[in-house]
């Protein structure tokens, strides 16, 4: 199939990773469910020769991803990423000095985990959120959302109303854009004259340094290293002035831009630092993107390995977490019910369903105590830590912990880390 970049309109003609075929990742089944068709899609990743964005091709909508009013994210459940988002307004505010009179409008903004904090503030907020349900937790939190896809147009209606953001935010949004000149000529809209828009994403330097090849699935549409987004953005008459490299998401960064012809704030020397550091990793370059799927296929040979050696052993194996990209995960090296009896969420939206493709059931996570099993793998690889605390309590009947991204290790306990070879063995 021929397809054209979503950004420059070049044609794509280099694979950076085929993943085969997959189905939607959140398209979470209820038991009336599976015994129907599912609908797989080709999960092949391009690079763009001429403008380095890596993008998928768009095979469903955004409406039939995000807007059915099923959508089964909730940003709310993750304690380590409240805690984050907590910190980000603490910076955020003093950084730039806001005060009660702002306007900050988020983008993608789920069920108010992070404009509450901007509220408790006195702040003045708005959550601009496609999903239904998630749009809705945030109203009955009394967080002022309106339910819409954000782009041009929402952003013109807006702003003919004399609503437009002092701070525009978008956290985990711009990969998830199919339109993506539509979407940026939005932001540009909606920022005031001197207003400053923040946006996070998966940095795409870590995704190839940590082969987290699983964050890749029919949501994110597009996968950006600083070079490339820094061009998007230049394109459309902003200027992004600062950056910071994040933990979150396996790494991420958070780009700060603004018009370009505001005055302030100056540009980072954190700009110029990243770019270098991209270039020196070979980012500026096809060639780098074009090797990446070796090193995914010989990570997919070591994990069935290891499944295969300890089913083998009559070991017990159930999963953590029901997150798009451990969906990724199990379609790509074909890990079903054979290995993996169950997997826990604390989500109760995904309690009861079963995984896309591979049926796996999902339960609460108490059911991990009432099994007992010898290996508990790690879905949500990114929060291992706070996972591994929740559920420390498998050490009583020795139980291990498995996380598969960038390669196959074992957690006997949150303090110990062990490293196993093909055969399974220490």
């Amino acid at each position: 199939m021929t397809c054209n970049c979503r950004f420059c309109g070049n044609q794509l003609k280099y694979t950076f990773i085929d993943l085969g075929i997959s189905p939607i990742a959140n398209d979470y089944l209820s038991p009336p469910h599976l015994h129907q068709a599912e609908k797989f899609y080709p999960l092949h990743t391009y690079i763009c020769e001429k403008c380095l964005l890596v993008q998928l091709e768009e095979f469903e909508s955004p409406n039939h991803i995000f807007g059915d009013g099923d959508y089964a994210y909730f940003s709310s459940y993750s304690d380590s990423w409240l805690k984050h988002a907590k910190a980000y307004t603490e910076l955020i505010v003093k950084k730039f000095d806001f005060n009660s009179h702002i306007e900050v409008i988020e983008i993608a903004s789920n069920d108010g985990y992070l404009l509450q904090y901007f509220q408790d503030k006195g702040i003045s907020v708005l959550g601009i959120e496609p999903a239904a349900n998630t749009a809705q937790v945030a109203i009955e939190k009394g967080i002022p959302t309106i339910t819409e896809f954000f782009g041009t147009e929402v952003a013109q209606e807006l702003a003919a109303q004399k609503k437009q953001a002092d701070l525009l935010i978008g956290n985990n949004v711009l990969a998830h854009v199919p339109e993506l000149n539509d979407f940026i000529t939005g932001l540009k809209i909606l920022l005031k004259p001197n207003g400053i828009l923040t946006m996070e994403f998966p940095h795409l330097l870590q995704l190839i340094d940590q082969n987290q090849f699983d964050t890749i699935y029919h949501e994110h549409f597009s996968y950006f290293s600083f070079l490339c987004v820094e061009n998007i953005f230049a394109a459309h008459n902003l200027t992004l002035f600062d950056v910071e490299e994040l933990p979150t998401h396996g790494g991420s960064l958070r780009i700060y831009g603004k018009h370009n012809n505001a005055e302030l704030p100056n540009i980072s020397e954190r700009v110029s630092q990243l770019k270098a550091k991209e270039i020196a990793a070979g980012l500026d370059r096809l060639e780098t993107y074009i090797t990446f799927g070796e090193k995914v296929k010989q990570t997919k040979l070591k994990l069935i390995n290891f499944l295969v050696t300890a089913k083998q052993q009559n070991k017990s194996i159930v999963a953590y977490g029901a997150p798009a990209k451990g969906n990724t995960l199990l379609n790509y090296c074909g890990i079903n019910k054979d290995f993996i009896d169950y997997t826990v969420d604390r989500n109760p939206y995904k309690q009861g369903l079963f995984l896309p493709g591979t049926h796996i059931p999902i339960f609460h996570p108490e059911k991990i105590r009432e099994t007992k099993p010898d290996y508990v793998l790690i879905l949500p690889w990114n929060i291992k830590e706070e996972i591994m605390e929740q559920m420390k309590f498998i050490s009583e009947w020795g139980g291990q912990f498995i996380v598969p991204i960038p390669e196959v290790k074992v957690y006997p306990s949150p303090s110990k880390l062990l490293s196993y070879a093909h055969n399974g063995g220490e």
